[in-house]
């Protein structure tokens, strides 16, 4: 779920700022040190937006935080949102994934890898390497086929489940990111609803390019996850 509805379901008062657009915001998150965004501030402390349990403590909500679903209940969303995708894209014309998803510069071909690579960021974080932003700013060969999206989608997936068969996904364990130590259980969290809005997407922009498919995903295969209400932003 994004920051800005995060709060808004909750009837929480604030101020949102573009600071790719507004020079006073950037200077103000200078000032606070931050060097990513989205991030909550009041005064002077601050808390990043990618975890709804840092937002709940730092607000002070009486609610409860945390993923629903268990570990191995996260881990069968995933597999079988990567399955999805790796229906979905092969329906995609190639001369269509140059094309920009709605309201931001972001292609088809583009999306098509990233929602790969935000699983392989997360293994990549249980092996040690720290989670930085930069990961889901890569792309693809700018002349990537379906062909080489579905390549990389099958690596990606096929790690994801030696992984799991390894058994070495202790909830607790502590993995480091851009927005502070998240337990692997959080992160898998993350990792999943924000990989499944993604295919979530995909199957909209197929049915946009009037390309029929039977829908992989529901809206059960979404559920206790804390997925952002609309397909996209805005």
């Amino acid at each position: 779920m994004r920051l800005k509805e995060f709060l808004s379901v909750r009837g929480i008062d604030f101020v949102s700022v573009n600071v790719l657009e507004d020079p006073d915001g950037m200077a103000e998150l200078q000032r606070l040190g931050v060097r990513s965004v989205p991030v909550l501030a009041r005064g002077d402390k601050f808390v990043f937006g990618q975890s709804t349990k840092q937002i709940v403590d730092f607000l002070g909500l009486a609610e409860k935080s945390g993923p629903q679903l268990s570990v191995d209940e996260l881990c069968q969303r995933v597999d079988k949102f990567m399955g999805a995708a790796l229906e979905l894209i092969p329906l995609m014309p190639y001369d269509r994934l140059g094309t920009h998803v709605p309201g931001r510069p972001r292609s088809y071909r583009t999306l098509g890898f990233h929602l790969f690579r935000v699983v392989d960021a997360f293994l990549g974080t249980n092996e040690g390497i720290p989670l930085v932003q930069a990961m889901f700013r890569e792309e693809p060969a700018a002349d990537a086929d379906t062909a080489a999206l579905v390549a990389y989608g099958e690596k990606v997936r096929q790690r994801f489940r030696d992984w799991r068969a390894k058994g070495d996904a202790s909830p607790g364990k502590t993995l480091q990111t851009y927005y502070g130590p998240q337990s692997l259980h959080e992160l898998l969290e993350r990792t999943t609803w924000h990989s499944g809005q993604h295919v979530r997407q995909y199957m909209m922009l197929l049915e946009k390019e009037g390309v029929a498919h039977h829908r992989p995903l529901v809206e059960a295969d979404f559920a206790k996850l804390p997925m952002p209400q609309n397909v996209w932003d805005g």
